[in-house]
């Protein structure tokens, strides 16, 4: 069986984002804005169970001052991420080299016509500042690109990725996720998708029950190597 799509998650198996592109990002908009908070890595790494940054900055100012009115934190948390979005964009992603065998595994898909897509929990406009640095022969091809605008990719039925396969017109067996972490591969298998888990080291030692491959990175897998490992355990009826 041959796959039809790839869909790919974005931080951390697209690129290290976090430790060299959200982190710091994070640390600048805080510092800016005037709040007397700094994440080290550890801290963050930490974090990476809350989806989002919004979230986790929110919680770090309710933590500030818990009597922060709600209109008033959400409007503390906008503004937050409207500059941390900006300092990543200009600042950060042209930085952010992709991950070891990615680049390779898109170019055999587009050669191919599989269709490319991203489902993640990361803003559409960070995505697109990525690819277009990193992937810019490719950066149009992901089609359809859910990211946060989209809805909750952790959400218990997980709309994002069912959408995902909607808009891509393949059936989840047809369809190959590409996920860092076990959250990521909750969200993916609980729509029937089977997922290549290609942990680094924010991830390393996560849960991956389920996952059909897991491996250190997508170097020297090709796309026949992914389906045939994604596929073994379906019905094999026919290429």
């Amino acid at each position: 069986m041959k796959a039809k799509a790839l869909i790919f998650d974005v931080d951390g198996t697209l690129a290290d984002t976090e430790r060299d592109g959200h982190l710091p990002a994070c640390n600048a908009a805080f510092a800016a804005l005037g709040y007397p908070v700094r994440w080290t890595w550890d801290d963050f790494r930490a974090m990476l169970h809350v989806p989002g940054n919004a979230e986790r900055m929110r919680r770090a100012l309710a933590t500030l001052d818990a009597s922060l009115p709600p209109a008033e934190l959400d409007a503390a948390v906008a503004e937050l991420i409207a500059l941390k979005k900006r300092l990543y964009i200009e600042e950060y992603a042209p930085r952010l080299p992709l991950r070891p065998g990615v680049a390779a595994l898109v170019a055999e898909a587009l050669a191919r016509r599989v269709r490319l897509a991203i489902v993640t929990t990361s803003y559409e406009e960070q995505v697109v500042a990525l690819l277009r640095h990193h992937l810019p022969g490719a950066a149009d091809q992901f089609r359809p690109l859910l990211g946060r605008g989209a809805g909750v990719k952790t959400a218990p039925d997980s709309p994002l990725y069912r959408r995902a396969l909607v808009e891509l017109g393949v059936a989840a067996h047809e369809a190959i996720a590409i996920e860092d972490s076990d959250v990521g591969l909750r969200a993916a298998l609980a729509a029937g998708i089977p997922t290549a888990v290609f942990y680094n080291d924010a991830t390393l030692g996560q849960d991956f029950r389920g996952a059909a491959l897991v491996a250190r990175s997508a170097d020297y897998f090709s796309l026949d190597v992914l389906a045939a490992l994604c596929y073994s355990d379906l019905p094999q009826i026919g290429s």
